[in-house]
């Protein structure tokens, strides 16, 4: 193996701190061919999907890579943007206003870069950046409140594939959950109340999580336990009881059970017991996406209205709010103290 390194290194360059902000990624564009790409790269982690990878590999191939990249890109193109994929442009926005935010609060030697689990940009390319700037310390901050080994660990896989290039390895630390941060529920918080301010308040709040297979919470991730903590303490901030405040897991994939309760299920069993209206907020999310905008945006006020129900409302994810930014900032200089 060849180490990189720039030829000319300058060994009086002040050193700087690097953040590296992450999340899971975007098809570059809305067309069958771009998601086959896309697809390809996050199906193939072995973090995500758990299976024998010769079996695997032949299902992936011959059976979901030539059926699910057009319905994908179809479900795509009713939220793709002027800026593009909407996970891509609010991470952006976050990026930018958390690096104006750290350089005013810490100075002009702390440097913010965004990458992408899968898809552009990638983990090299954030790191990178950040070693051109001889960042000898970086923190990354994947955007997943909640840690699980399908996204959190990936990322860390991620971080040090690219590490092992290269000839200096800068001081790492890597923020693995916030989920019970006191800023980030109060951010929660802030923006439920401002749309209930606005909007009303409905009869129950339901907290719709991206699910992962039950036998990887069997197998020790702690996913669930930190989403169930995440809902507990909005809901006592928000002073809601258990007739109030809901949660359930939503994007369920394949034959094999999930964590339960489903999302859709709820929502279609609630409209036949007479439940008129339903605020829907995804507190596993830091930016809208294809999940959020489309599946419970869209499609699952559909099961809701069409078992019977009267409202519908999603509230948005904190995306680049100045209060998710402000808990963001804090919780990287905790970890920078």
């Amino acid at each position: 193996m060849s180490f990189s390194a720039k030829a000319d290194f300058d060994h009086q360059q002040p050193a700087s701190i690097g953040i590296l902000l992450t999340n899971l990624g975007t098809p570059d564009a809305p067309t069958a061919k771009a998601l086959r790409t896309y697809l390809k790269e996050f199906l193939w982690d072995p973090r995500v999907v758990e299976q024998p990878r010769w079996l695997w590999w032949l299902v992936l191939h011959i059976v979901i890579l030539n059926i699910r990249p057009a319905k994908s890109a179809a479900a795509y193109r009713k939220v793709w943007t002027d800026e593009g994929s909407p996970l891509l442009a609010i991470s952006k926005k976050q990026c930018h206003k958390l690096h104006l935010a750290l350089q005013d609060k810490l100075g002009e030697h702390i440097h913010v870069e965004l990458a992408m689990r899968y898809g552009n940009p990638s983990i090299e390319a954030g790191l990178e950046a950040l070693r051109t700037k001889n960042c000898r310390k970086i923190i990354i901050l994947p955007l997943y409140p909640q840690y699980s080994a399908t996204t959190t660990a990936s990322t860390f896989d991620a971080v040090a594939k690219v590490l092992k290039s290269w000839r200096r390895i800068p001081e790492l630390h890597l923020i693995d959950a916030y989920y019970d941060h006191p800023a980030y529920i109060d951010a929660l918080a802030q923006s439920v109340e401002q749309y209930w301010q606005q909007h009303g308040r409905s009869q129950r709040l339901l907290m719709s999580y991206h699910g992962i297979p039950e036998r990887y919470f069997k197998s020790g991730d702690p996913y669930p336990c930190h989403c169930r903590k995440t809902a507990r303490l909005l809901s006592q901030r928000l002073e809601l009881n258990d007739e109030q405040a809901h949660v359930a897991f939503q994007s369920r994939f394949g034959r094999e059970p999930w964590l339960q309760p489903y999302t859709d299920a709820t929502l279609k069993e609630w409209g036949k017991q007479g439940v008129e209206s339903v605020d829907v907020i995804c507190p596993g999310f830091s930016a809208d996406c294809l999940e959020t905008i489309e599946e419970v945006g869209m499609e699952n006020r559909d099961y809701f209205l069409d078992a019977g129900g009267q409202q519908y409302r999603y509230i948005p994810a904190l995306n680049d709010a100045d209060t998710h930014i402000a808990a963001l900032m804090q919780i990287i200089i905790q970890r920078l103290d």
